[in-house]
Parts: structure tokens; C-alpha cells; sequence
């Protein structure tokens, strides 16, 4: 049996009554165990039931959104939904989490429940910006929006057709100007003829009666979720990111509540940078940008200093060594490899560079000009517990073994 969607008739609307049609205990799927963790004071005790409703202002999770969340209230319990669902049939089922193990038979009883708004307003404004920025791009650049994905912290789309930079900051800024325009936003169910003569996006095909939300000027398009009656609701419209994703474009967006929080958190971690490094707000990527750079030139000279240090421990070690095996706490892998390939050339055996401790284990490179490394890295793999390989000529890999049992097993 179908359920009635009480948030199609008013997605304003926070509370309602209703009938339980019927109620089964549901396991405990990885899903629901996400959800539950969510939740505090959850007791181990703990278990899910499913409950058909004859109506709902509950949104389940459909259409790329997260569902609604809130409580049921039955038989004086007041029981959080974690879950909301929707099958083929349009039925929808509520998973409540019942803590006290009680008997849990509420068929046919009468219940209320109350929606968490502050979520519902944060997707409705999220979801109608998503509108209005997929109706821009699909129109400006004739392309399809063929991913949709709205969650708890982000907006994600994906377009077939590739946006640069510049493209994306002209659709931001319209969106934008279209929201403060404060349009209305209409949602209606058309009849099949009217469907017949109306152009419109979706990504699937839809049996059935046909869900349209329409911007007028912006947007027509196929969508089963609440969305705000006018544009001005949404407040804000920010692009977070985009990448070019199959061929085309994957954009992120936030809307509303979830813009504003976001642009607060990176104010207050960019006014801490620009205090950290004595700088203006204005001037702190230039100043980071230097910062990086003498970070890098100081990293570069330390990497030659290892490599001399390292060269200078190589030319003292004696001729009469079987192998010349070195140890070092920290050493550029190039520079290592630089030492390895001069040893190499002055003398025979192995000639390995070992780096880090006993309690952190060694990387290693070894090489050879007269004997065969890949024989070696076996022997390391079997007698050290190495990983790793290579060729004949040079081998690299990782071990746990202590200074000691390395030294050991080179004699």
C-alpha cells in the first residue's frame, strides 16, 4: 500500500498523526549500525523496528538526499527514527531504535511524530540550490546533469560536459543573483498530457505521476523531494570544489546554514594563519607561498648535507669489508642511492644503505657490481622478514629487523 506523503501537501509542516499499518523487527544491517552510531546512549540491548505508516511527513532516503530524521511517538514511547525508506510499491518504512526490551506491538495503534526541521530546511535549501545551479549549467552549456548526491555535509553534481574555473565563478555568481531575486518555486504534479508538451530534466525514467519543480525562467525539473517556496530562503549558493570527473565535470556546493558554517570555520582557521605568520589576511597566501619555498630550499640543503655526511661515513669504511653496509636515521632516497652507485664503483660485495631505527625499522637500497641482488633480497625476505625486491644490479625494500641482526647477517 502506498504512503501518503504528508511533506508533498506542506514541507513546512513539522508534526502529524497516524495509523501503524504494520511493525517488524528489522536486523541490524551496516547501514543502521552507522545511523545508530549517531545517536548517544544507545544501550547494547538495543533493536530496530520497521514501521509502515498509512501516512508520513517523514522524506525517505530517494533521489540522491538523506532521509528525514525525528521520533515517532507510540504507546507513550517516544522512539528517534533512524531510517527512512521507500520501496517500488511508494511505501515507505520508518526504522525506530527501541532501547528499553520491552514488547514492541504497536499494529494498528495511533501515532505521532515530529520531523527534525532544522535538518529538513537545511536540505530543502541545499537541494532547491542545487536546482538552480544544474538548470544554469544545463542550459548554458546544452549538457545533462547525470550525478546527484545531496548528505548530511555536501552537495556533489556531475555534469557530462567539461566546466573551467571561470565558467563555474560566472554560474556561481547568477545563482546567486537569482536567490536574492527571491523567485518563487513551484512543485506540482502534471497531468500526462500536460507532461507530454513540457520539457524538463531528469536523469531516470520515472513510472508513474510525475513529480516538477519549476523556478520560472531557471529550472524545470522531475524531483520527489521538500524544496523552499521561494529562492530567497536559500540565502547563499558557494561552490567548495570541482574536478573533472569521466570526462566531464564533479562540482560541490553548499547552500544556506551549512555555507555560512563552513565560511566561518575557514575565516576563523585563516585569521589564525594569518596571526601565526604576522601577516594580513590579504597577504597570507603570498606569505604561506614563502614560506613553502624556504621550507623547500631548507629541505633541499639538508638533503645534501645527508648525502655528504653519508658519503663521508662510505669513505671511511676500509677496503678489507666483505660489504659496505651503512646506517642512518634519515636520508633523502636519491642521495642514498647517489652514495650506493660511487660505492658500487670502487669496490665489490653488497653495498647497502639502511635508514631509520630499531623502533621504526629500515628502508634500505643495496646494489652490486659483482654479485646478484635478487638473490639477496630473497635471503632478506626469508632470514629478516624484509619486504621489497628489484634487479641483479640494485634491490629496495623494508625491514623490522634491529641494527644488530642486520649487521649479523652481512658478517
Amino acid at each position: 500500500m502506498s504512503t501518503i506523503k504528508l511533506y508533498d501537501e506542506d514541507a513546512y509542516k513539522t508534526s502529524f498523526s497516524a495509523r501503524v499499518l504494520s511493525c517488524s523487527e528489522s536486523e541490524i544491517t551496516e547501514r543502521l549500525q552507522k545511523r545508530l552510531a549517531l545517536l548517544t546512549d544507545i544501550p547494547e540491548t538495543v533493536k530496530i523496528y520497521s514501521l509502515v505508516l498509512d501516512k508520513t511527513l517523514f522524506f525517505p532516503e530517494e533521489g540522491g538526499q538523506t532521509p528525514d530524521g525525528g521520533t515517532l511517538t507510540i504507546c507513550g514511547r517516544d522512539l528517534p527514527v533512524i531510517d527512512v525508506a521507500i520501496d517500488k510499491t511508494n511505501t515507505i518504512s520508518h526504522y525506530v531504535a527501541v532501547c528499553d526490551g520491552s514488547s514492541f506491538q504497536p499494529e494498528d495503534s495511533e501515532v505521532s511524530g515530529n520531523i527534525d526541521f532544522a535538518h529538513r530546511f537545511s536540505n530543502m535549501q541545499n537541494h532547491t540550490g542545487e536546482h538552480i545551479f544544474s538548470g544554469l549549467v544545463c542550459r548554458k552549456k546544452n549538457c545533462n546533469n547525470v550525478g546527484f548526491h545531496l548528505s548530511d555535509d555536501i552537495v556533489t553534481m556531475d555534469y557530462d560536459c567539461p566546466l573551467t574555473k571561470e565558467e563555474i565563478d560566472a554560474l556561481e555568481l547568477k545563482a546567486n543573483e537569482i536567490i536574492t531575486k527571491n523567485l518563487p518555486v513551484f512543485c506540482t504534479y502534471p497531468s500526462e498530457e500536460e507532461l507530454t508538451g513540457l520539457s524538463y530534466r531528469s536523469k531516470i525514467e520515472i513510472d508513474g505521476p510525475v513529480r516538477i519543480v519549476t523556478i520560472p525562467g531557471v529550472d524545470v525539473c522531475a524531483c520527489c523531494a521538500p524544496h523552499v517556496k521561494n529562492t530567497g530562503e536559500i540565502g547563499l549558493l558557494k561552490v567548495i570544489d570541482f574536478m573533472k570527473y569521466k570526462g566531464g565535470t564533479r562540482l560541490s556546493i553548499l547552500c544556506g546554514s551549512r555555507a555560512f558554517i563552513d565560511f566561518r570555520k575557514k575565516q576563523e582557521k585563516l585569521v589564525s594563519i594569518s596571526r601565526t605568520l604576522s601577516e594580513s589576511i590579504e597577504n597570507t597566501d603570498l606569505a604561506v607561498g614563502k614560506l613553502y619555498k624556504e621550507k623547500n630550499d631548507l629541505s633541499y640543503k639538508l638533503r645534501q648535507l645527508q648525502g655528504n655526511l653519508l658519503s663521508i661515513k662510505a669513505d671511511s669504511i676500509p677496503d678489507n669489508v666483505k660489504h659496505a653496509i651503512l646506517f642512518t636515521e634519515d636520508c633523502d632516497v636519491n642521495e642514498a642511492r647517489k652514495v650506493i652507485n660511487s660505492l658500487t664503483k670502487k669496490r665489490g660485495g653488497y653495498c647497502g644503505v639502511f635508514t631509520g631505527s630499531d623502533e621504526s625499522g629500515f628502508s634500505f637500497i643495496i646494489g652490486s657490481s659483482d654479485l646478484d641482488c635478487s638473490v639477496l633480497a630473497k635471503e632478506l625476505r626469508e632470514k629478516l622478514n624484509a619486504k621489497g625486491g628489484g634487479k641483479k644490479e640494485m634491490i629496495q625494500g623494508h625491514t623490522d629487523a634491529k641494527e644488530d641482526e642486520i649487521i649479523k647477517f652481512f658478517g
